[in-house]
Formats: C-alpha cells, structure tokens, sequence
C-alpha cells in the first residue's frame, strides 16, 4: 500500500473503480458550467491567453483513478466549474492506476504534464530512477499514513511477537516511527494484505499499515474500536498531496504551470466549502456508475483538513518548506532506501505557485480589475 510504486492505491473504494483503467475523461465531462457562469469568463488578459492555448492540450494523469483525494478533487472541479477554461487550458484528465512511478515516467518522458505524487520523497525517488519531473506544490505536511492497532496495543513496543498487515512495503513514515518508539522490527511479523481493513478487529493481525483519511473512515462506519498511531507525534516528517510536472516542460511554459495552479487553487477554496458538490462532479468522470460518493466525501473531508491543520497561517496552500523536505528525504536514507539525500533545490520549485498567491490568497486577476 505504500510502497513507491502504489502508494496512492489507499482506498478501498478501488475495487468498484478497476473497469476504469486508464480510461480518459473528456474535459467538460458535465455541463455544470455555461457561458452565463461567470465562472468561465476570461480570467487573464488576451496574449497571456494566446500564450496557453498556444501549448496545446495539457495532460494530467491521476494518481488513483477519480478518488477525491487532495491533487484529485481539486483538478475535476477545475475543470467541471470552468475555471480551466477561464484561464485558456484545454487539460485533458486521465486515470491512473495508482504507479506513481509509471506516472512520473510518463511525465518525464513528455507524453504527460501533470500528476500528483504521494509524497515528496518520491520526487526524490522519481529523479532518482532518471524521471525528470519537478514538485511545483504540497498541500499536506503532515504524513498520511498511519498505524491502527488493537486496542488492548498500549505501547508500540507491544507489536513485538505479533503480526502487522500491509498491503505492499510499510511506508517510510511507519518505519521511522516504530524505530523511534524502540520497536525491534525483526521481532514483528509483517504480512501483505489487501484493502479490507476489517482483519484488524478480526484479529488476523494486530496491527495495519492504513492511511488516516480512508482505513479509519471505513472502521468507524463498522462500529469497530481500534488504536491510531501517527508518525508525527513521534516526531516524524512527512508529506502528501504534492504536484508534479515535467521539468522541462513547466520551464518552458511558466504561464501554464502557473496559470494551472492558479485553478486548481481557486477550485480547492471552492471544494473545502462544498465538498459535497465538487465529489458529485468527480463522480461525472468515472463512467462506471459505482462510484461511491459518500465514501469520496469522507476521504476529500479528511485531507482537506489535514492541509488546513497543517498549512501555518502565513502560508498559501500547497507552500513547499525545503527544511522539511530534507527531513523527510532523511527518512528515506535512514530506512535504506536512499543512499544520500541529495541536492534538493533543483527537484521542487515554489516560485510557480508563488506567483499566483498574494497573503496566502489566490489571485484571479479578472477580479482585481
């Protein structure tokens, strides 16, 4: 479940989404917006508009197929509510499977523009498999993934002798936090699992691998009782929600990149104060028809929240702190899964997003007129 390759594949909503692969969903995928919304009227002047329709169509590839997570959610409804049309992008929304690394190869290699990555370290790992695609943008600075335990687990140290369920590799974040709570990781018996969370109050294991905005919804809605441990009360860095886009390309069309975030940015301020319409919206895109919304609800609450709890006031969503970046690529060294950590600054860039922000607020010239 956290492994480089699927670490987005976090939601047990998947399986009613896996007739959708890589399936593409046409822009406008509703007729939410009209030439009467005001929404869609130009928000940039004339040349800056001839400059992005001149790039053509931009890609952007999902994560995870239409799930409402954050770099998900926000990206449907700029598109459904006309916001990508207001600032000149013809963006072309397709699904992703959850390999994140077949995303960024995608990317690098020109054939893609945008996607989102779980975390920042594997932009670190993406340019360390020889994919060239830059972070323009994290939204959370909190690690996503958490460990649920029995609650008779009083004490991390308790796991010893007992069984812990992942769906793929345990995460860097859960590593660095049972290694800061003393834990002897040989002495735990870690098992692959699939998506079903509800082994953990079966007692098939005693502990599970789960990110914080879908294992535990799910729990809750059985009435199951359980434990949540997270990485950064035990003083672990991490992240989510990062945006990435080929390096090359973005420095070639700063007007896109920038004029992208300023979208999805007004969409993100418009989905945290109605998430119930902007997941509706997502629901527009998988043709399945099995698309579970209250389940999507759930999951776009809880990240958004995370972001907002872990955005400081003086920052703009999506800000990018180097500092903590090297400290959570430093886990990722500890762990052994990066020999070094290497020179950060060239892998993420802030200024794009920098540039459409003003006091933490997105900017919309068209209203500053």
């Amino acid at each position: 479940m956290i492994t480089p390759t699927t670490s987005l594949s976090r939601y047990l909503g998947a399986a009613a989404l896996a007739t959708a692969v890589l399936a593409t969903a046409a822009c406008g995928g509703s007729e939410a917006s009209t030439e009467e919304d005001p929404t869609t009227a130009m928000a940039i002047d004339e040349e800056r508009c001839e400059t992005n329709r001149a790039a053509g169509t931009v890609t952007y590839i999902t994560g995870y197929y239409f799930q409402a997570s954050v770099s998900q959610l926000e990206v449907f409804a700029a598109e459904e509510l006309g916001f990508f049309d207001a600032v000149c992008l013809d963006v072309e929304v397709q699904a992703g499977v959850g390999d994140i690394m077949a995303n960024s190869q995608l990317v690098s290699a020109g054939t893609a523009h945008f996607t989102p990555l779980a975390n920042e370290g594997e932009v670190v790992q993406a340019n360390e498999n020889d994919h060239e695609i830059v972070g323009l943008a994290t939204y959370g600075h909190v690690p996503i993934a958490s460990l649920l335990t029995k609650p008779d687990i009083e004490d991390l140290k308790d796991l010893e002798g007992k069984t812990l369920g992942r769906p793929g590799m345990l995460g860097a974040p859960l590593e660095a936090m049972l290694l800061a709570a003393d834990v002897d990781l040989d002495a735990v018996e870690q098992v692959e699992t699939g998506y079903d969370p509800s082994i953990l109050p079966r007692d098939q294991v005693q502990a599970l691998a789960a990110y914080r905005s879908n294992e535990p919804n799910q729990l809750d809605a059985m009435g199951e009782e359980y434990t949540e441990w997270l990485p950064e009360d035990f003083g672990v860095v991490g992240s989510f929600g990062v945006m990435g886009a080929n390096s090359e390309w973005a420095a070639e069309n700063p007007t896109v990149v920038e004029d992208f975030l300023r979208a999805i940015g007004k969409a993100f301020e418009h989905c945290q104060e109605n998430g119930q319409e902007c997941v509706e919206q997502a629901a527009t895109f998988d043709e399945t028809g099995e698309y579970d919304v209250e389940h999507n609800l759930k999951v776009w609450e809880s990240e958004s929240e995370l972001v907002r709890a872990s955005t400081p006031d003086d920052s703009s969503p999506g800000y990018i702190d180097l500092s903590l970046t090297e400290a959570e690529t430093s886990n990722l060294v500890d762990n052994g899964v990066l020999d070094e950590v290497p020179d950060l600054e060239p892998l993420f860039e802030p200024h794009y997003l920098e540039s459409v922000y003003v006091a933490g607020n997105i900017t919309w010239p068209a209203e500053d007129e």
